[in-house]
């Protein structure tokens, strides 16, 4: 079957002759089924170089919104830890405000919110999955707006506290809000040891220390109700500001009011020593209500 010939003449025009050439069958099959396959194939692989290169620019496209995802994810993290510590720092404005002027602080309508937020890690990885950065980032604008919400609520509350000051600008004129001297904290408020004996004591005020002569200024206004010298304290004026807010100023070198006088916040009072039960001159500040020491940075907001 396949070993038949066939004559195929060749015509030449231009001379006006023919050739006759003999073929088989199965060259011809052969012939047929190569050209078949060739084109074949090369319809085959074009269409996989056309898939690759799809894939290759679905791939980058992904990559591309990924990274932009990625960079908005920060940016939403500075913003987020900005307006987290705006907010604290109106927070912790307020209650110092609402301690000064007694101002009472629990109830609903004054309570905190917790925050959080993402730690930096979350947009530092190299990839994550599409979903879940638009997750993240749908959960971030969410937060977001709570922040703000929170930070506006925080205003609002101030607002209300300072036309709650506004009615008592004389007890805050008298409650104690600015530093004494100026100086290095070096001993707080609370336990401590002692730097005479080496054993735990109760420390009732701060230790600020500076050169002697420096000068000492009224926290608040108020009447000076003690001028004396004694074997613990050494120099030393207590100033009553009224409403059971007394502020004690210790181990001074020298005077500069005398008991029974007026005196402004800001006024100079006396100056840091080193008398008394000391190791070296600084000023003792202490800050008692109803006889009682509480913590003096409670009542400092400079």
């Amino acid at each position: 079957m396949f070993g038949s010939k066939y004559n195929i003449v060749l015509f030449n025009g231009a001379r006006g002759t023919c050739r006759p050439l003999a073929c088989s069958k199965l060259l011809i099959v052969f012939m047929v089924l190569f050209v078949a396959g060739l084109v074949g194939s090369n319809v085959y692989f074009y269409k996989s170089w056309s898939k690759s290169r799809h894939c290759e620019r679905e791939l980058a496209h992904v990559l591309k919104k990924n990274q932009e995802q990625k960079i908005q994810l920060a940016s939403f993290n500075s913003k987020f830890n900005e307006m987290s510590r705006e907010l604290g720092r109106l927070q912790e404005f307020n209650t110092k405000i609402k301690v000064m002027v007694d101002l009472d602080q629990a109830g609903p309508g004054n309570s905190v919110t917790n925050v959080g937020g993402p730690t930096p890690k979350a947009s530092e990885d190299d990839f994550l999955p599409l979903y879940q950065t638009e997750r993240l980032a749908r959960r971030l604008h969410a937060f977001i707006d709570q922040l703000a919400t929170d930070a506006r609520l925080e205003e609002l509350r101030q607002q209300e506290i300072i036309s709650f000051i506004d009615q008592k600008q004389e007890i805050l004129a008298r409650t104690p809000s600015i530093w004494p001297t100026n100086g290095w904290l070096t001993s707080k408020f609370g336990y401590r040891r002692s730097p005479f004996t080496g054993q735990r004591e109760f420390h009732k005020g701060l230790d600020i220390s500076a050169p002697t002569g420096t000068p000492i200024y009224a926290s608040a206004g108020g009447k000076v109700v003690k001028v004396e010298r004694d074997h613990g304290y050494g120099k030393n004026i207590m100033v009553d500001h009224g409403n059971g807010v007394v502020t004690r100023y210790a181990h001074l070198s020298k005077y500069a009011v005398k008991k029974g006088e007026g005196v402004k916040r800001g006024q100079l009072i006396a100056y840091v020593g080193n008398t008394g039960r000391s190791t070296g001159p600084h000023l003792h500040y202490e800050v008692r209500v109803n006889g009682v020491p509480v913590n003096p940075l409670r009542y400092i907001l400079d």
